[in-house]
């Protein structure tokens, strides 16, 4: 089937979202929060998406990257030319707050560089996905592939990115949580450049998401992310036609290194 790898990315994602689905709007429902060593969340929901999209990237010849299954030693990862990277749940903190502002992030990376994403937000029905030299796209109201059996069926029910959006002021987007005083110092530049300058906050991936489609001109990243955070996120943005690099504004963001810490980075516009 053309573009077999990202079909099987969507199914895995909307299917990963059903099961976010039926944790995050049972009211009975425990989520089961315990604590990772680095003091973060792990919630029942990640635990489920997480064997959800496991299932169906098994059947791919890729290994996977997750961010539940991050124990795997670089010397084993290191001969992975191609690789899954998946956060089953980005924003786990957002679930748990119920904001609604938590995704799915399914990535495929070659040789360092993503070559296809799929996000998904379960509560909002949005569906992003892409993979290069077919362009980004982003689908509306959908949960399920139900009624659609490939990936030009399911372009046809999506708009391509970047969307027509026209808005006066430059639109940088921040992380709600991590708003450093390196982002503060880099809004304020900006600020000489341009003569009017709106911040929006979000959560998660959405926020590159924000950047692909076109609602935001920049997304910088001065605080510490993972691989699985950026990865799907950086492949969209890529073939929405947007720019990832370092802080440097030139140097591309890496991933299977042998620390999966991302660099800070910035998400925008081409020149």
């Amino acid at each position: 089937m053309e573009y077999s790898y990202l079909w099987t990315a969507v199914e895995a994602a909307l299917k990963a979202g059903e099961g976010i689905m039926s944790i995050y709007e049972d009211p009975g429902q425990d989520f089961q929060i315990e604590r990772k060593s680095d003091q973060s969340p792990l919630t029942k929901a990640d635990k489920v998406s997480n064997e959800i999209i496991t299932a169906y990237l098994d059947k791919t010849p890729y290994p996977i990257l997750s961010e539940e299954g991050k124990s795997i030693s670089f010397d084993e990862r290191k001969s992975w030319n191609e690789l899954w990277i998946v956060d089953p749940l980005d924003g786990t903190k957002e679930f748990i707050k119920r904001n609604g502002e938590f995704t799915v992030n399914i990535a495929l990376v070659k040789n360092g560089t993503p070559v296809l994403g799929v996000i998904y937000l379960p509560v909002k029905k949005e569906l992003y996905f892409a993979e290069k030299g077919l362009g980004a796209y982003k689908c509306s109201g959908i949960t399920s592939v139900e009624h659609i059996s490939s990936i030009p069926q399911l372009i046809t029910s999506s708009s391509k990115l970047p969307l027509e959006q026209k808005h006066e002021d430059f639109v940088v987007v921040a992380s709600r949580s991590h708003l450093s005083p390196e982002t503060e110092e880099f809004v304020e530049e900006l600020t000489k450049l341009h003569s009017s300058i709106k911040m929006i906050s979000s959560g998660s991936s959405i926020k590159i998401c924000l950047v692909a489609e076109g609602a935001a001109d920049v997304y910088p990243r001065f605080a510490p992310t993972m691989e699985w955070d950026t990865a799907a996120g950086n492949a969209i943005a890529l073939a929405a036609g947007k720019v990832v690099t370092q802080k440097d504004g030139i140097t591309p963001l890496s991933y299977n290194k042998e620390d999966l810490l991302n660099p800070w980075f910035i998400v925008k516009d081409r020149p």
